[in-house]
This record gives structure tokens, C-alpha cells and sequence, in this order.
């Protein structure tokens, strides 16, 4: 046990730095502008680099992970972050960063493949707390950065110490990675119970065999759908304020620190209360209509004490769904967790590439009120699927019916 709580703490740490790595380019756009004599919509580019890279990754790392173990693959990931972190403020040119973004991406798929399934292993009967206090952690991350920044700003600083003070921890935190113990891949793990002593291992059952043309698939939109939400929202939320509403770029960016709030304050909620008061489909179908409400509100109000307001109601409201469809995915298809993993990022994958250019245009040719138009309908897309997994998910479970026949998963 001491030794899954030490891994844990090292990946939670790597999630904090995550957190800042997804807002680092939106936040750092007028800078890089410069830096590359580019608009806007180009440097939201570099994030659909990201996502390239994340795709390209998913090609081998979900099956790297469950065949050479987690621990090495983690290890990895935070190094091809150090040298992210470290180019960027460094390079010459557009297509250098572009470059290096691609690395980042290629980090990002190998980190999702190794984390997730590590966590499930190592805290088996507490896998949707445990995956869902990932976003916690991102959200930290995500609330700091904006501070970080504006400090730099407000003492007229160079903006590459932000991520060079990053790459630093990056780099220690691989180190002491390498002195922790991992959980064997695809091993249930099983904790002791209060007496101490050890379960056996519990068997998953079904009512009827998930198929993965239809939960599967699922899950998969559901990841797009979930991680298309927080990246319009992250991108563009600042962009918006300062452009359409009239703030001032620090006050601009300091949405995004009440947004990020928000988002820790939900996922340490459901760590809480998932399983005991609301099962995690639950969540899936009441955020997102929480979401579009937010968003159509943020359509209509000026008063920055309000917009503070919906702020924190976005991020409380989007945080942990990636999350959950990560675990979700996992009880499907329980046998293999680093290609399962490995699918639901490929969606995350996609939504990095295909967001930030889809949005760039959207706000080349029109502006970002028209982004956030689009946002509510994909929060009630989400909504939609997630109604729908949910009555698969009684059905293959035997929610309804509990004392039918189970078939066991294979």
C-alpha cells in the first residue's frame, strides 16, 4: 500500500504540471504571436499539433503500456515533457515549435495510457475516485498558471521562466519515478480489508457481453465530446472576455483561475460522493446540462462579479467527464485497461486537433460569441450519448434486474 500511495503522489504531481501544460499555449498566445510573427488562429495550431502527436502515439503506446508495465512508460512521458517545455520558449521559428509541440503530444497519450490504468490497479475497489482526482489535480495546475503569469507579466519578465520552472519539476519527478514500485499490469490488486486481511480477487460479471461497436464507441464520443469541452472553454474563454465583453487581459486571464476552481472543487466532490450518492453514468448526463446553461448565460452577461460566477460553474461543470469515460471504458472492457485507455485518448486526441483549428476559423471569419454558440450544442450532444450509455450500462450490469443469470467477462 505504501508503496501505490508514493506512485500515486508522483503521478498526481505529473497531473498538477499537466493542468498547466493545456493552458500554457492558449494563455501564452499574445507572446508567441510575436515570438513567430503569427495570428491567433495559428498559434491554436500548435495545440492541434498536441493532438497530433497524442494521435500518432495512441499507435503504440496502450499496447507499450501493457506489455513493458506502466512505470517505464510514465518515466518517458515526463521526459519528452522536460524537452517540450524547455524548446518552446527557445524556438527560432513556427514550424521548430510545431515541431516540439508534436513531443508534448506523443507525452500526453503515453502519460493517459500509463497513469489511468496504474491507479485502477493500484486502488481497485476505488477506481472512480482515484481516476476522477486526476482532473483534481490538472485542476490545481490549471489554477495556478494564470497567477504564475500575471506575476511574470505584472515584473515585465521573460514568459519562458513559467515553463522552465516546469520542465525542472518534470525532471525530478521522472527521477524519483524511477525509485517507486508499480503495480503488475492487467494485476487486480485487492486492498485489505479493516481486519487486515487480504480478499480475493472479485470477478466482473454481466448480464449481457458490452460490444464494443456500441458502448465502446460510446465512450469514445464521450471522451471527444468531454475533452472538446474543456479545450473550446480553455482556449477561448479569455479571448472571449477580452475581446467581446472589453476586460482587460490579466482580468481576462483570471477567469481562467476561478474556471479551474471550479474544476477542483467538483472532481474532490465526486472522489467523495461517486458510489455513494450518484454513480458515475449520473454524472455524465446532469454536468453537461449544467454546462449549456452556463454557456448560455455567459451569451448574455457583462458584469465581470458574474462572469466570475459562470466561471466557476463551467469548471465545475466540465471537470472529471474524461475522466469518467476513462473508468467507464475500463468496466466494459475489463481485460485489457492500456488499449482501452488508449481508445478514449484517441478521441482526446482528435478533439486536440480538431478544435483549436475548427474554433480558430470560427473566430478568424466570424468571433467568439459564435464559438461558444457552438459549445452549448456539443454539451447537449454530450448529453444525449451519455443518456444513452446509461441505459446500456443497466442493462449489461443487471442494474435493473440483479438477480437474472451474470455472464462472467472473459
Amino acid at each position: 500500500m505504501k508503496d501505490n500511495i508514493r506512485m500515486a503522489t508522483s503521478l498526481y504531481i505529473n497531473y498538477i504540471l499537466l493542468g498547466m501544460i493545456n493552458l500554457i499555449i492558449a494563455l501564452h498566445m499574445s507572446f508567441l504571436t510575436v515570438q513567430f510573427d503569427a495570428d491567433a488562429a495559428s498559434i491554436s495550431g500548435l495545440i492541434s499539433a498536441i493532438g497530433f502527436g497524442k494521435l500518432f502515439a495512441l499507435s503504440f503506446a496502450g499496447r507499450l503500456s501493457d506489455s513493458l508495465g506502466r512505470k517505464p512508460m510514465v518515466i518517458t512521458a515526463c521526459i519528452l515533457y522536460v524537452v517540450f517545455l524547455i524548446a518552446i520558449p527557445l524556438s527560432p521559428t513556427y514550424a521548430v515549435a510545431f515541431a516540439f509541440a508534436l513531443l508534448a503530444g506523443m507525452g500526453n497519450s503515453i502519460l493517459d495510457t500509463s497513469t489511468y490504468p496504474a491507479l485502477i490497479e493500484g486502488f481497485p475497489s476505488r477506481s472512480s475516485s482515484v481516476t476522477v482526482l486526476v482532473k483534481a489535480f490538472m485542476s490545481i495546475g490549471a489554477t495556478i498558471l494564470p497567477l504564475v503569469i500575471t506575476f511574470f507579466i505584472a515584473r515585465d519578465m521573460f514568459y519562458g521562466y513559467t515553463f522552465f520552472i516546469m520542465a525542472f519539476i518534470f525532471l525530478i519527478n521522472a527521477i524519483h519515478l524511477m525509485t517507486v514500485r508499480f503495480p503488475k499490469a492487467n494485476m487486480v490488486i485487492v486492498e485489505p480489508n479493516p481486519e487486515g486481511e487480504v480478499g480475493s480477487i472479485p470477478t466482473v460479471t454481466f448480464r449481457e457481453r458490452p460490444k464494443f461497436w456500441k458502448e465502446g464507441i460510446t465512450v469514445i464520443f464521450i471522451g471527444f465530446i468531454s475533452v472538446s469541452l474543456l479545450l473550446i472553454i480553455q482556449t477561448w474563454l479569455a479571448t472571449y472576455a477580452e475581446d467581446i465583453i472589453g476586460l482587460g487581459e490579466s482580468t481576462a486571464i483570471n477567469l481562467l483561475s476561478y474556471y479551474s476552481f471550479g474544476g477542483f472543487v467538483t472532481v474532490i466532490l465526486l472522489s467523495v460522493i461517486l458510489g455513494r450518492v450518484f454513480r458515475p453514468i449520473t454524472v455524465l448526463i446532469l454536468y453537461p446540462f449544467i454546462a449549456s446553461i452556463a454557456l448560455l448565460s455567459l451569451l448574455f452577461v457583462s458584469n465581470y462579479y458574474l462572469l466570475i460566477g459562470i466561471a466557476f460553474l463551467l469548471g465545475l461543470s466540465t471537470s472529471g467527464l474524461f475522466q469518467l469515460a476513462v473508468t467507464l471504458m475500463s468496466e466494459f472492457f475489463p481485460e485489457k485497461k492500456g488499449a482501452s485507455t488508449a481508445y478514449v485518448t484517441l478521441s482526446s486526441s482528435i478533439a486536440f486537433i480538431v478544435m483549436p483549428y475548427l474554433t480558430g476559423l470560427m473566430n478568424r471569419h466570424l468571433d467568439a460569441s459564435y464559438i461558444f454558440i457552438f459549445e452549448i450544442l456539443i454539451a447537449l450532444t454530450a448529453m444525449g450519448l451519455a443518456i444513452f450509455i446509461s441505459m446500456r450500462y443497466r442493462r449489461i450490469f443487471g442494474i435493473e434486474a440483479p438477480g437474472k443469470a451474470m455472464w462472467k467477462a472473459p
